[in-house]
């Protein structure tokens, strides 16, 4: 398997993809080697997750360097990932050893019930490109520390970023036994969901998700899915700073080249103060540098699939034939590289497929509403549900919008962020199941219910 990095095109490391027969050898082996894993207890598991935080952050610029050559994460934001990332190894050093401890539940004369946390077993995480680190960390950290197998198979964009995990997972002390990465591409994957793991946790499209789910669905094992989003950000009358409200914006729409499950994906902006917020998002946006995403200078780099450039190119076509106007971008940069120039569209409706599709690039649609009630009703107005974003003066009034939000995660005056303290959650086509939070370590477990009657 090539890896081709997208700001140049040029082959930048070759791997030698695993196979049907591979895969079932790992698999063996990952199923003898969780035994062992399991009766090691918590806090020695998290001993080496903990090293392994360590190993990442002393070789965060190689690490970077690398997550940024294979998928054109500008330099700076690669960085980012891998620092922020480390909240989740905090979040577990802080609880798992607590959430997985036995509870006792009754003692009272003879009666003892208690409830045990015991691990899945062997797991399949079929896991992202966008952001290796974050959704990775999610899945494999927790269940690990669970007591679980893991066989990951990252994306086949993120392929060198994989082998760097299993690297230091096994330089870390977690066994080759209960931590391998596989190399392939939706074949590979197709060939785990033939297997009977214990549990699949994937993280990627609706249409995949769906597929996998079917796939799996007779094996009666659990199955998580963090899919994808077009989430919605309204931009009430009180807001408090017009200005920085259209920063905040901007950066939730096109941090990470606009390529984030939770990115900003259409603003709707109240009319007494949208040509206001339009003039100040177009600035901030023209203020972004375009170019080698190695320079710590450069905020928009190449998407990091060449195909992405024609879903793209059609959602602005669509929008300005059905009459939005296009303030700034949306051209494909001439050259080597999958540069896209971070397109804004205005005046849009929900006739237009920027409004209801999941772009997963650098373009935006900006609609103008009338009232709270005419935001509301545009925001819910989609299949999907993972985050809303308010941004206003009144919580209360936030509150009143963002409570009958159908979706896993709500914002008020912030967007486009995860914290490792709370679930991170999607509904309907965003997703089945949680990860991160007291849920997340739990996801990885089967309880078990002990009735204990001592003799008389």
């Amino acid at each position: 398997m090539k890896i081709c990095n997208p700001a140049t095109e040029a082959i930048i490391a070759e791997y030698q993809e695993d196979t049907a027969e591979t895969l079932s050898g790992k698999f063996s082996a990952l199923k003898a080697g969780q035994k062992a894993w399991a009766l090691r207890t918590p806090g020695e598991r998290l001993e080496c997750i903990r090293k392994f935080g360590d190993l990442v952050r002393t070789n965060k610029n190689e690490l970077a360097a690398v997550l940024t050559a294979e998928t054109g994460k500008p330099i700076q934001q690669s960085l980012n990932e891998i620092n922020g990332a480390h909240n989740r190894i905090e979040h577990l050093s802080e609880y798992a050893v607590r959430v997985l401890a036995d509870e006792v539940m009754t003692d009272t004369g003879n009666t003892h019930e208690k409830i045990t946390y015991e691990p899945l077993g062997v797991i399949a995480n079929i896991s992202a490109w966008n952001f290796p680190y974050n959704v990775g960390y999610n899945v494999f950290l927790y269940a690990l520390v669970a007591g679980n197998a893991v066989m990951y198979k990252p994306s086949e964009y993120a392929a060198m970023t994989g082998k760097q995990f299993e690297k230091y997972m096994h330089l870390s002390g977690v066994p080759r036994d209960v931590f391998q990465c596989v190399i392939g591409d939706g074949k590979l994957g197709q060939s785990m969901l033939e297997l009977n793991f214990d549990g699949y946790f994937f993280t990627g499209s609706y249409k995949t998700g769906v597929h996998i789910a079917e796939t799996v669905a007779r094996k009666l094992v659990p199955l998580q899915l963090e899919l994808g989003g077009k989430d919605p950000l309204y931009i009430a009358d009180d807001v408090a700073d017009v200005k920085q409200a259209a920063i905040h914006a901007a950066e939730g729409a096109f941090y990470n080249n606009g390529q984030s499950c939770c990115a900003v994906e259409r603003i709707y902006v109240a009319e007494s103060i949208y040509n206001e917020f339009v003039e100040a998002f177009v600035q901030e946006v023209g203020t972004y540098t375009m170019g080698d995403p190695a320079s710590p200078d450069t905020f928009i780099g190449p998407v990091t699939r060449e195909a992405q450039l024609e879903v793209l190119a059609k959602q602005v076509e669509d929008a300005v034939h059905k009459g939005a106007t296009l303030r700034t971008g949306g051209e494909r940069v001439p050259g080597k590289g999958y540069y896209i120039e971070p397109a804004v569209l205005i005046n849009c409706n929900h006739e237009m497929d920027i409004m209801k599709e999941e772009s997963f690039g650098p373009v935006i649609g900006i609609q103008k509403v009338s009232s709270d009630e005419e935001a509301v009703r545009l925001m819910q107005d989609t299949g999907y549900g993972l985050t809303a974003a308010v941004f206003c003066a009144d919580e209360q009034r936030a509150k009143a919008i963002l409570d009958v939000m159908d979706t896993g995660t709500v914002y008020w005056n912030c967007c486009d962020r995860v914290s490792p303290y709370v679930p991170w959650s999607g509904r309907r086509n965003s997703g089945l199941g949680a990860t991160l939070s007291v849920q997340g370590i739990r996801a990885f477990t089967r309880p078990k219910a002990y009735h204990w009657r001592k003799p008389s």
